[in-house]
């Protein structure tokens, strides 16, 4: 009898370590929190919180619990800082440089790697929920781009919804609304490989009503982000029946992007009782109540957590607007454009209530959420031509091993090829004043905020430099200060520059997936180039027109 308890005892060990080795094999999970034009100063652990009249608890705790950023940089809008974080490379290399609207088609074009489609070659189950802003093709949705499934996805920001309602602009004409009302799509659903469905049609008013007599109904703005949270909690439920299955979810929740209007059970539920701060407790309510479910199902020590915004705020639309204590807004290299918050928790891996100053930003998820799960980033493009990603494995940060690898950061605005503006170190250099008000030094601590109604304004060799550490509000200029000029700072800069327009010659951008009006173009420019195109015409070569892309 003792022989056989100790063989069965035996046995149970040897069974034990096998467990333990294969879950000490398996890669982990990822869980991708993504808010909307949420600001730099709107959270508990920067500063906002109670501090600003929109409690967060939920994000206060998982500061407690892991790595809050202080330098991480997004882009400066939308679909760009989406197509960065999804891509690990720069929008203009994508084409994704500017914000997609409704009826253009087009999107992140299918050559392209995205998060899942990477993580998919280490046998990750993916899956997406809420904003994608990456175009409405279907070789652009989610579900043609890596993921398993997409569910209650949208295609556009949140403005987008009220454009065919004639409550919100009455004076609109009416074959433009039915125009807008035949172009923008609704919540989208579908599997890999599947055609995509509307689940509902989405509007600016306080309705929820997805089915309607058994047909496709409609869903109000303020009720979008409750589906997003019943989609990822349903996810992960499902998850924990595959525990040996690592999963990679990115939620991506509408709000805060105005007009903020709160879920009914979130009114007046902040302190200071604007639709603004509602709508951030209610971001973090949601929030909270999945990182919840996550920890419940015992999935949260096996689960990185990164939790950031996809640019910075927009301050334009005060007061309907996050904040940020930086000069300049959304849409500007200042700043103001591109820095924002972010939080990773990974429990046993990220040190409790650590905080990080390194240079760091969402074009390094790719590389960080590569190397945590053991897979190679490609070489060739989906389509077998070379690529290059613009990102660095950000594991010995996340893990205290080291500093961050990236020494340098980037900032463009929609079709810029060189940088608007470049930071190596703490040194910053703005070629690209866009937004400056006029004011070209001192003075003004954060600037009127023209965002992107302030005209690109270009200082070519003779940039505006700050020292981001003693300065980062950018409002002293040290490039010719009389004090303690520092032109001796573009000795780093400009290399780096260098470095990266050269790599645009073997890896050349993509064609735009969108363009705009962004300037005028004289009679006399147009009768120099239709000179040039006669000229080279006769030489058998025919130069058309630009279109912009």
């Amino acid at each position: 009898m003792n022989k056989i308890k100790h063989l069965a005892l035996a046995l149970g060990l040897v069974m034990g370590f096998v467990t333990s080795a294969q879950a000490a094999d398996k890669a982990p999970n990822i869980l991708f929190l993504v808010s909307d034009d949420t600001g730099f100063g709107d959270l508990g652990p920067y500063g906002g919180g109670v501090g600003r009249g929109m409690p967060t608890p939920s994000i206060d705790k998982m500061a407690r619990d892991g790595m809050t950023f202080f330098s991480f940089y997004a882009q400066p809008s939308c679909t760009p800082g989406r197509a960065a974080m999804q891509t690990g490379r720069i929008p203009n290399r994508s084409g994704m440089t500017t914000v997609a609207f409704q009826g253009q088609g087009g999107g992140l074009p299918a050559a392209e790697w995205t998060l899942a489609s990477v993580l998919k070659t280490g046998g990750y189950k993916t899956y997406f929920t809420g904003k994608w802003h990456l175009g409405e093709s279907d070789y652009a949705l989610p579900n043609a781009q890596g993921y398993d499934v997409m569910k209650y996805c949208g295609l556009y920001h949140l403005n987008a919804y009220t454009y065919a309602d004639p409550t919100w602009f009455p004076g609109m004409d009416p074959e433009l609304r039915e125009f807008f009302k035949k172009v923008t799509k609704g919540s989208m659903s579908g599997l890999a490989g599947e055609a995509a469905k509307e689940d509902f049609k989405i509007n600016g008013q306080y309705v929820d009503t997805p089915v309607i007599d058994g047909k496709e109904g409609v869903v109000g703005i303020p009720y979008f982000d409750g589906y997003v949270e019943k989609a990822a909690i349903e996810f992960l439920e499902e998850a924990a029946k595959a525990p040996d299955t690592p999963f990679f979810i990115s939620v991506n929740f509408m709000k805060v992007h105005q007009p903020n209007m709160p879920a009914p059970e979130f009114k007046h539920k902040s302190l200071s009782k604007s639709k603004y701060a509602d709508s951030v407790v209610e971001l973090d309510t949601r929030i909270g109540r999945i990182m919840n479910k996550l920890n419940e199902l015992g999935l949260g020590k096996d689960t990185l957590v990164v939790y950031t915004t996809d640019n910075g705020a927009w301050q334009d639309v005060y007061p309907d607007a996050g904040y940020t204590p930086f000069r300049g807004t959304k849409g500007t290299v200042r700043e103001g454009g591109s820095r924002v918050p972010a939080i990773a928790v990974w429990p046993g891996k990220i040190e409790a209530a650590s905080k990080n100053h390194d240079i760091v930003g969402g074009l390094d998820l790719m590389a960080t959420f590569a190397s945590v799960a053991g897979v190679k980033l490609p070489e060739n493009d989906r389509e077998g031509k070379p690529i290059i990603f613009d990102s660095y494995d950000l594991t010995p940060v996340l893990l205290g091993t080291g500093p961050s690898p990236r020494k340098e950061w980037f900032y463009f605005t929609e079709n810029e090829l060189s940088p608007g503006a470049v930071r190596v170190g703490n040194y910053k250099a703005c070629f690209n004043i866009r937004g400056d008000n006029g004011q070209e030094t001192g003075g003004l601590s954060v600037d009127t905020n023209l965002g992107w109604k302030g005209a690109e304004k270009y200082v070519a060799t003779v940039p505006q430099i700050f020292d981001l550490w003693a300065d980062p509000q950018e409002r002293y200029d040290l490039f010719m200060n009389n004090f303690t000029e520092r032109t001796w700072t573009l000795v780093t800069i400009e290399p780096a520059i260098k470095e990266l327009m050269k790599t645009y010659v073997k890896y050349p951008p993509r064609k735009l997936q969108s363009a705009g009006y962004d300037g005028p173009i004289t009679i006399s420019d147009y009768q120099k180039f239709d000179w040039l195109r006669k000229s080279l015409a006769e030489d058998g070569i025919n130069l058309p027109l630009p279109t912009g892309n």
